[in-house]
């Protein structure tokens, strides 16, 4: 029995796709709790999507994520405020309690605070998952080409990768956006140009460990170009980290950014991030206005840490060794 089940195991077993096998795109596997026939072909994207479906805190942090994207983008157009003008002493009290009419009350300059967490939320969100597009992108292009390629090409794109992850990025992007502009545009290039760092590395590592792989010594053997190789083969059998530290970087773009914005160099007024809220609010925090800050603080944190539980939740599903869980 213990055999039977040994065998099962290594056939069941994705392993490194060979360029002389088959499509890698489905499995054959015994179903759970089914005894008629030797079992049925399953696509390779069902089991990951079953397995993502395991993780019962990365569907709770899928919701969670897709509700606050949703008020943010959808709030400010079923119940519109004033969140430009900052002359509303006329027409709304400043430091206002939570209201009928202000469900979260309003804050030091009269802005309804439950409309200013959408209003900043949609650039908070904006930039930090677009930055974190602009991050895998170049981050898994230089180290595949850097890792695959090797020799002299390895060697100067790693010196300049330590060269530029010597520099501190907190205090770079606090320069550039000191000297340069705080724009929405400007903001998500700068967090994408200069948070690909670490990401390179990984997928090097996986380039590395790939180019010596004997399938893909058969396909050079054979005359396939370096180019067609990390296309067909280096890029698939990477996917797992890229698509883990492609949603970590999503969540590092926006703690950056409101890192500026808590600094006082996030979104020019009279627009406005999350980050920029949080400083506001904890200059009001000592008055009592725990409104300004604690509901906006909340949400914040509950998405980081949903992004990170769903990349633990992908990381998982992509992992050849969780594929029969």
């Amino acid at each position: 029995m213990t055999t039977e089940k040994t065998t099962q195991d290594l056939e069941d077993r994705e392993v490194p796709h060979s360029p002389l096998a088959g499509p890698l795109d489905a499995r054959t596997v015994a179903p759970e709790g089914v005894s008629d026939g030797p079992g049925v072909v399953i696509p390779m994207w069902r089991q990951r999507v079953r397995i993502f479906m395991h993780n019962k805190l990365a569907i709770a942090s899928v919701v969670y994520l897709v509700l606050v994207t949703l008020f943010c983008f959808l709030w400010p157009h079923i119940h519109p405020t004033n969140q430009t003008n900052q002359n509303l002493a006329l027409t709304q009290p400043f430091n206002a309690p939570p209201s009928a009419q202000h469900p979260l009350g309003t804050d030091s300059n009269g802005f309804d605070v439950l409309g200013r967490i959408a209003f900043g939320g949609e650039y908070s969100l904006t930039v930090g998952f677009l930055a974190g597009v602009v991050t895998i992108i170049i981050g898994t292009v230089y180290g595949m080409v850097s890792g695959f390629v090797g020799g002299i090409v390895d060697t100067v794109l790693m010196r300049i990768l330590d060269a530029a992850l010597s520099i501190p990025l907190l205090f770079l992007l606090i320069t550039l956006v000191t000297l340069f502009s705080r724009s929405a545009t400007f903001l998500i290039l700068l967090i994408g140009l200069t948070g690909w760092f670490g990401n390179a590395r990984i997928v090097r590592g996986d380039a590395l460990l790939i180019r010596r792989l004997e399938y893909s010594q058969a396909a050079t053997a054979m005359g396939a170009s370096k180019w067609h190789i990390i296309r067909r083969h280096v890029f698939p059998n990477s996917i797992s980290n890229i698509v883990t530290v492609g949603t970590f970087s999503v969540a590092d773009a926006i703690l950056f950014l409101s890192t500026l914005g808590f600094l006082g160099l996030g979104i020019q007024p009279p627009n406005t991030d999350w980050g920029t809220m949080l400083q506001n609010g904890s200059d009001q925090i000592a008055n009592g206005y725990w409104w300004e800050i604690y509901p906006l603080a909340a949400i914040f944190i509950l998405v980081v840490v949903a992004i990170n539980y769903i990349g633990d939740a992908l990381r998982d599903a992509f992992e050849v060794r969780l594929i029969e869980r």
